[in-house]
């Protein structure tokens, strides 16, 4: 069909399918400091899930109205009341980067030729499918951080649509890959507020508690859903090879050739590209038309998504720039961060990601309330990681229960409240290896 004969609402979809394929390589671009101006990126997105609003699920569409709003109202109280400087140009560009390498993640789609749409892989159902599931979206996303939920949720979505207990493997899979993989975005922040932190002593707390997350989850999940239909990823080496190829590609650019870009720069371009790559065998025709059908189909229908994430990132900014205007004098939370100390600030922290707010939001904050000597600086990393595990599996508006929202259409909510024994649990067991580790260092 000619662009001449596009209904009113094609034409708009096409519209913003392109803005957001320019807001990608926008993004992309920036890596190199060749982006024309400033902020594009955030103007591109949001113009283009305004182009989409109206077809944005109601539900979803009233979320994100009220986090948008919400985060501005934040914003103008903080103008106001506190007369904080705000760079109102930038106020558009919160989690643009995630949404850029949400956009690169879906060319993932684009990746071979598969016409007769048979899955890829045996099934494997069970408690065994289960805790496939969880071990390949754990080991995977230590490096693929957030985009190994999309790999290995689109490969189970292509058996049916995605059941509660495999949403909630893959929620757990990742969040407790925070408490030691060196990749995520959580050590990141933490090693910018915690230089001094040892890592080892980090390791040696949160990996084998990683490992009891799998545990319990496979167990609770066995225990509350009968799992004998239900399919799981198969960690086999086909099913594996092109996430492992992934990883593979990534962990090259990190260390060898861009390593001065963060992992999830690096598959925000790197993932486009290999699917580039892969249809460029098939000649630059083939390779225009698929993108040309990926980008007026498969990117205007992930505005659920998109729109989630953008509105999040304005909430955050609305919600630190208050806090940090209102608390801006010199005082500490604590004279001494020990056992006790971490305990409550980990609380706080989950239950502030109950409530709705992101764990970068309670860890920066707590960060810039207290004097840390580097002594208690790994202590305090260890509370952050493992707040941010915890708080990123139940909070309701965390980046992943939004991801699975947007792409899957399972309710945070509901994730939430299902998720939330499990965060007992671990929360049980964070405080007793706080504990513990406060007699080590």
């Amino acid at each position: 069909m000619s662009d001449a004969a596009l209904s009113p609402v094609s034409y708009r979809h096409s519209v913003a399918g392109a803005l957001i394929l320019v807001g990608l390589l926008l993004q992309i671009l920036s890596f190199a400091d060749l982006s024309p101006l400033p902020h594009l990126v955030g103007y591109a997105l949001w113009l283009a899930t305004a182009l989409l609003w109206r077809d944005i699920p109601q539900r979803t569409r009233w979320q994100a109205g009220a986090l948008a709003v919400i985060g501005m109202t934040l914003l103008v109280t903080a103008r106001l009341r506190y007369d904080a400087t705000i760079a109102w140009p930038a106020v558009l560009d919160g989690n643009t980067y995630v949404v850029a390498m949400l956009v690169g993640v879906s060319f993932i789609g684009l990746i071979g030729n598969r016409r007769d749409g048979r899955p890829l892989g045996r099934a494997v159902t069970g408690t065994r499918g289960i805790a496939g599931t969880w071990l390949g979206v754990h080991l995977l996303g230590i490096i693929l951080n957030l985009s190994t939920v999309f790999m290995i949720g689109d490969r189970l979505a292509r058996r049916g649509p995605l059941t509660l207990p495999q949403l909630l493997a893959l929620n757990r899979g990742l969040s407790s890959a925070a408490l030691w993989s060196p990749f995520f975005a959580s050590m990141g922040v933490v090693l910018t507020l915690a230089p001094a932190m040892d890592y080892t002593h980090v390791l040696a707390a949160g990996l084998p508690l990683a490992l009891v997350a799998g545990t319990l989850t496979t167990l609770e999940l066995s225990r509350r859903f009968d799992l004998d239909e239900v399919a799981g990823f198969s960690l086999s080496p086909r099913s594996l090879l092109m996430p492992v190829i992934m990883a593979m590609l990534v962990l090259l650019f990190h260390y060898a050739l861009t390593p001065a870009l963060g992992i999830v720069s690096i598959i925000t371009f790197l993932l486009p590209a290999a699917a580039l790559a892969t249809n460029l065998l098939q000649g630059p025709r083939w390779t225009l038309r698929r993108v040309r059908r990926h980008t007026l189909t498969r990117l205007p229908a992930m505005r659920g998504e998109i729109a989630l994430f953008l509105a999040a990132g304005l909430l955050t900014l609305g919600i630190s720039t208050l806090i940090g205007a209102a608390t801006g004098s010199e005082w500490t939370l604590f004279a001494r961060f020990g056992a006790r100390e971490g305990i409550v600030s980990f609380l706080a922290i989950v239950a502030s990601a109950i409530a709705g707010l992101h764990p970068i939001i309670g860890v920066s904050v707590l960060a810039s309330m207290l004097d840390l000597e580097p002594a208690r600086q790994t202590l305090f990393a260890f509370v952050a990681l493992a707040s941010w595990a915890i708080g990123t599996s139940v909070g309701p508006l965390s980046g992943i229960n939004l991801s699975l929202q947007g792409r899957y259409g399972i309710s945070g909510y509901r994730m939430m409240r299902h998720n939330l024994s499990y965060a007992l649990a671990m929360s049980g067991l964070v405080v007793a290896t706080l504990l513990i580790l406060d007699g080590w260092l």
